[in-house]
């Protein structure tokens, strides 16, 4: 028996990242222009880099409460109150090493070995895995796709539903596709999830980086007191602070401990210091909130004119989110596709291969740059879609 042969065989599965293979395979091109990621080009700002570094030399390095400091709960609570109209007692919020650590405490307070979760597809391609790692079964439901856009059937979730079905998994705005779930939409699952005794996870990370009018419609709008719903979420995209590794759950008051154990015993917690950024970017950031949606819809309807112009890409104008998920006519292969753009456009994108079902021959672009690499990428890709 070989080391590996000796490791669990959910990590043994555990699959390479498709978008991480193209990364780096490309990420050392000179000229390169790096779309693959799902993260904007701009460093994290001077308010919240001021308020981490003013409370590291402070000395707050220490052990500190594990369920979050008290002012960031605050903060979160005031946000939510500021942004959903709602307000949630400090008790409601969890703070995390991050989203996926978020989704990841989800995972391990609800499916166990043989429990199913369902989540739709094309997808974030971590919440599977992790899913799959901790020995759940991710049961995929793919959205539909056609000349009007992505939609969700309910219906189909239902049908992929079985006793051994413990939660959904809900991401709305939708990374990759940009679908957003309207409200009604919203109230069906809701309604589903209260028949079958369902826990839903709803990601709402891209809840502010929606295209219509305010944010996105959240199950927040919809829900009572005792839904059973975790939100998970991450100052990632919001805030420009990807490389800080810090998120949020709300859920309900009676499983602060439940949650605060689960902290104990994966990460003890986030760095106190690196909280103090975050409640600077809580509560001093909705300018810089505002400046990035209207920089991402600029960049949005820039990449969608001079991809459309082409007559090649086929695509859906995202609602939300900050990616295009295109196909090119006569391009099936999209893992091979994606190698080949680097090699040919340098350009990096993200392979729909690495999306799940419903995703293979698609193309992911992260729009969240500045106008001029966005435009130039778009044209690069525009000369080498008359190549193949």
């Amino acid at each position: 028996m070989t080391l590996i042969d000796s490791l669990r065989a959910e990590a043994r599965a555990a699959p390479e990242s498709g978008i991480v293979a193209v990364v780096n395979y490309g990420r050392l091109r000179e000229g390169m222009i790096p779309l693959w990621a799902g993260e904007g080009d701009l460093p994290t700002p001077a308010f919240i880099t001021d308020a981490a570094s003013k409370a590291l030399a402070g000395g707050e390095t220490f052990y500190t409460w594990q369920r979050g400091i008290p002012d960031l709960r605050q903060a979160l609570s005031r946000y939510y109150a500021r942004h959903f109209g709602k307000t949630f007692p400090e008790e409601q919020f969890i703070v995390t090493g991050s989203g996926m650590h978020a989704i990841q405490l989800a995972l391990d307070a609800l499916a166990g070995a043989g429990d199913e979760v369902v989540y739709l597809s094309p997808a974030w391609p971590n919440f599977d895995a992790a899913a799959a790692i901790s020995g759940a079964v991710p049961v995929p439901v793919t959205l539909d796709h056609s000349g009007n856009g992505w939609s969700c059937d309910v219906e189909k979730i239902a049908a992929a539903i079985t006793p051994r079905t413990k939660a959904l998994f809900i991401n709305t705005p939708s990374n990759p596709t940009g679908w957003t779930a309207d409200h009604e939409t919203l109230q069906a699952i809701l309604d589903l999830a209260r028949a079958k005794n369902l826990w839903i996870i709803a990601d709402e990370i891209y809840a502010l980086f929606h295209y219509g009018h305010g944010r996105a419609p959240s199950f927040l709008d919809i829900a009572t007191a005792e839904d059973r719903i975790l939100f998970v979420n991450s100052f990632s995209k919001n805030w420009a602070m990807t490389g800080w590794r810090v998120g949020w759950i709300k859920t309900h008051p009676a499983l602060q401990q439940v949650f605060e154990n689960l902290i104990q015993y994966s990460n003890s917690g986030v760095a106190q210091f690196m909280q103090r950024g975050a409640v600077a970017a809580l509560d001093e950031g909705d300018g810089f909130i505002a400046e990035q949606v209207e920089r991402a819809r600029k960049a949005r309807d820039l990449v969608c004119d001079i991809l459309g112009a082409t007559d090649r890409a086929r695509f859906t104008v995202p609602q939300g989110a900050f990616y295009l998920f295109f196909t090119v006519d006569g391009i099936t292969d999209s893992r091979t596709a994606a190698f080949d753009i680097v090699d040919k456009a340098n350009v990096g994108l993200a392979p729909g291969t690495a999306f799940g079902p419903g995703g293979e021959a698609f193309l992911r672009l992260c729009f969240h740059r500045r106008l001029d690499q966005v435009e130039e990428a778009a044209h690069r890709l525009a000369k080498w879609m008359k190549t193949v």
